[in-house]
């Protein structure tokens, strides 16, 4: 995935066209340097990553960002590798910036049945401290802009999009967006979400369709021609009524399509419509990423701090973690070293149950991932 960084080089940003040569070790240092025969240009294996320029090992950040990912907060994770809290942030805030483009680049095209699409707030620090009323800290909870929203395909558990935002329209429709952008442009699948209405102008909005009315008179003008769904398009919700803190009511409400079309696409995974899929994401993300924990010291401050935050999960999440009830049985258990079981299941992540990788990622190729600038031809 190495290109050439020159501008000015008629193989700027195109990979694997045989233009690349490996030119040693500079200085003795750890990474390569690599020349374009085309325009002369020398760069480091590391451009455009994290590690490029770096004076700290390769396994301490690394190691930071693992942490990060698993859940420790800025200063935990300073403190454990006594590393300047400052510095973390820095690799956080230079490590968000390239998984969001590695997110862009590898996340599209993707075909699900089914799409859960869920919200979660973000207790804000002023409140855990007392520093703002009761009655202004639902006002404040309401409009405040650290609403995590979540997509996600419940067979394969890949998580398609994840933002923060205000809980309105105008970021429903921003979610629904990147769902749309992230699937197959001929996939419509079926979509479970709450009772927030919301989802269901953003899903018409980008599911929909012109369609002209049949004339009913003889006479007259024509009728205006009306948006519509799609037929393809489903879509129901679950409606739950709580009371005094205690769940009373649940009702499921098809919006778009029929009950037994919607049990049709249901049938496979054997379950009703429901968002518990996405409901026990919430508490995975919850104690993955430390800004929206409960009950902890840690909490955001910012909406582009959680941001941040957010990307490193999003990856580490579908490329790096293997998830159990994805696991493959193999066919002949394999040895281990020394005198453990064999080895009978093969680990499978959400990544490589959706179709866009053949095996599991660890963080450090992650972080050397140099992504294109623009997308590559086939088979190149």
């Amino acid at each position: 995935m190495h290109f050439c960084p020159n501008p000015d080089c008629a193989y700027r940003g195109w990979v694997g066209w045989g233009n690349l040569r490996a030119n040693g070790h500079p200085s003795g240092g750890p990474w390569r340097q690599l020349l374009c025969v085309a325009c002369r240009h020398y760069f480091l294996e590391t451009l455009g990553t994290l590690l490029h320029g770096k004076r700290a090992s390769v396994e301490l950040i690394v190691r930071v960002m693992a942490c990060l990912a698993e859940g420790l907060g800025i200063r935990g994770t300073a403190r454990v590798f006594e590393v300047d809290p400052n510095t973390v942030l820095q690799w956080l805030v230079e490590a968000a910036e390239q998984l969001q483009a590695f997110s862009r680049y590898v996340l599209h095209d993707v075909r699900v049945r089914q799409v859960q699409l869920d919200e979660l707030f973000a207790l804000l620090s002023a409140v855990k401290v007392g520093e703002v009323s009761a009655t202004d800290a639902i006002e404040r909870l309401e409009r405040s802009p650290q609403w995590v929203w979540v997509a996600m395909d419940p067979e394969s558990k890949l998580l398609l999009a994840i933002d923060v935002g205000n809980r309105t329209l105008a970021m429903a429709q921003r979610v629904v967006h990147h769902v749309a952008q992230v699937v197959a442009p001929d996939c419509a699948p079926l979509f479970l979400t709450d009772g927030f209405r919301e989802y269901l102008t953003a899903l018409l909005t980008h599911y929909g369709q012109w369609v002209q009315p049949p004339r009913r008179q003889g006479k007259g003008p024509e009728p205006k021609p009306r948006w519509m769904p799609r037929p393809q398009l489903l879509y129901a919700q679950v409606v739950k009524t709580v009371r005094r803190r205690r769940l009373v009511r649940v009702r499921h409400r098809v919006v778009f399509g029929t009950l037994e079309t919607v049990n049709a696409v249901l049938a496979p995974l054997g379950c009703q419509i429901n968002t518990a899929f996405i409901e026990r994401l919430n508490l995975t993300i919850r104690h993955h990423v430390a800004a929206v924990g409960r009950r902890v010291t840690t909490l955001c401050k910012g909406e582009e701090g959680l941001r941040q935050q957010l990307a490193l999960y999003h990856i580490y999440y579908n490329f790096c973690l293997p998830h159990v009830s994805l696991r493959l049985p193999l066919r002949h258990p394999e040895p281990t070293n020394g005198t453990g079981s064999a080895k009978r299941w093969q680990p499978q992540t959400p990544a490589m149950a959706a179709g866009l990788t053949d095996h599991v990622w660890t963080l450090r190729e992650v972080l050397l991932f140099r992504v294109p600038p623009w997308p590559q031809p086939a088979g190149v």
